[in-house]
């Protein structure tokens, strides 16, 4: 098992101060920090092979591709995929979303056609489809949520028809933190003949994803929530589905040969990944992909379910002050934290979400406030925001406990 105070030292920003206290960084949600073996990646690509992929004879150039090609192939092993060609390279998560939405769906949403999302998605999961649906003439459902804040899985199964071309489901909810039964959820979609895409952009990174055993069509994450750069999403998705799809950009790298008046697309996955790609930073991925199996996949979701447990029970005791936990289950006889993981959303009544974060920014603890992309989501628990923790292998607990001395300062300052 690892031991999250070494590993720190492995994150040379998390030995900075702010506000001159030492840095607790409870972001991991918005962004985890890079290891230093991600970092000195992309210096030495810079720094000894600076050169375009898949273009070029010389030595520089073979260099850059067989690095690139190398973690598209990691990436197929670290999700279990069947080949490299089913691996995508993106800008992020949402990217990878909207190619979905434009080259599978202008071809195969027809009006009166059906999309399913549910009521917890990101927005990068919701206003792709809502777009859609709009200009198919199709119609957009949300799984809605219960009052414990699970999704209502039978009022899903009766949404289900012939109608229904794409389930869209989140793997991890980033407000929540909660995990659908994606096994239960693709089964049913499969029943009626849908696709399902899974938005693992959250869960990715803290436990392991095995698109086989899943049988999803469509998987989409990015880099910089799993210790990689940012600018680099994934798209995985079922070859013959990707197959038949056409290209979701036009130019360079993504034909085979052009004509005056035509051209002919590339194979796969480069029909896809149009003009010079992201090339440091895709490389530089191989190396947090290494970094996280290095921790292992296991021991990181079952160090954040730790995390989540100390954090719930340290901040629970300050409800009598307004304190109110957003978390599914929670307070119920049937609380199940394994369906949650690595975030604690939180409100403290009569004190804004925004000022929340600025006492603990004062504190030296970085922890997110708003929307969180999920605007319906928190107008639906009838609030204007929400304070965010979320969690990440190099957190201890003396990290939380370096939040609750923020709580208690805030609560003592605006009560």
């Amino acid at each position: 098992m690892f031991d999250p105070k070494k590993v720190k030292k492995d994150f040379p920003i998390l030995s900075r101060k702010i506000n001159g206290k030492p840095l607790v960084y409870l972001d991991n949600a918005s962004t985890s920090q890079k290891p230093k073996s991600v970092i000195n990646t992309i210096s030495n690509y810079y720094e000894n092979f600076n050169s375009n992929t898949h273009r070029g004879i010389h030595t520089m150039s073979e260099e850059a591709t067989i690095a690139y090609e190398n973690t598209r192939e990691h990436v197929m092993k670290f999700i279990n995929a069947n080949l490299p060609k089913e691996i995508i390279f993106t800008r992020n998560t949402t990217e990878a979303i909207n190619l979905v939405a434009y080259s599978w769906g202008e071809e195969n949403i027809k009006s009166g056609d059906e999309i399913i999302v549910s009521a917890i998605e990101h927005h990068s999961n919701l206003v792709p489809w809502q777009e859609l649906c709009r200009r198919k003439n199709a119609t957009l459902k949300i799984i809605p949520i219960k009052k414990d804040l699970t999704l209502d899985l039978p009022a899903y199964e009766k949404m289900l028809s012939k109608k229904t071309k794409l389930v869209s489901i989140t793997a991890m909810s980033n407000v929540l933190g909660y995990m659908p039964d994606l096994s239960k959820i693709i089964k049913a979609a499969h029943k009626v003949g849908a696709l399902v895409l899974v938005d693992a952009a959250q869960s990715v990174a803290h436990l392991p994803t095995d698109v086989k055993k899943l049988d999803c069509d469509f998987l989409a994450f990015s880099s910089h929530k799993m210790l990689g750069p940012t600018g680099v999403g994934v798209l995985y998705g079922k070859y013959e589905i990707l197959s038949d799809m056409n290209p979701f950009m036009f130019g360079g790298d993504m034909v085979k040969s052009v004509e005056q008046h035509k051209a002919y697309w590339n194979d796969l996955p480069w029909k896809f990944e149009a003009g010079t790609p992201n090339i440091a930073d895709v490389i530089a991925f191989d190396a947090a992909l290494t970094y996280l199996e290095k921790i292992g996949l296991e021991n990181i979701h079952k160090h954040d379910q730790k995390l989540l447990k100390y954090a719930v029970a340290k901040f629970s005791k300050y409800e009598k002050h307004g304190v109110s936990l957003i978390l599914p289950t929670y307070k119920s006889a049937t609380f199940d934290s394994s369906q949650v993981s690595s975030i604690l959303s939180f409100s403290i009544k009569g004190i804004h979400p925004h000022d929340i974060a600025t006492i603990f920014n004062d504190e030296g603890v970085a922890i997110r406030s708003g929307y969180h992309c999920s605007q319906p989501l928190i107008e639906h628990l009838n609030l204007s925001s929400t304070a965010r923790m979320s969690f990440y292998f190099y957190n201890t607990k003396a990290d939380i406990d370096r939040a609750e001395i923020a709580l208690k300062k805030t609560i003592k300052l605006f009560k």
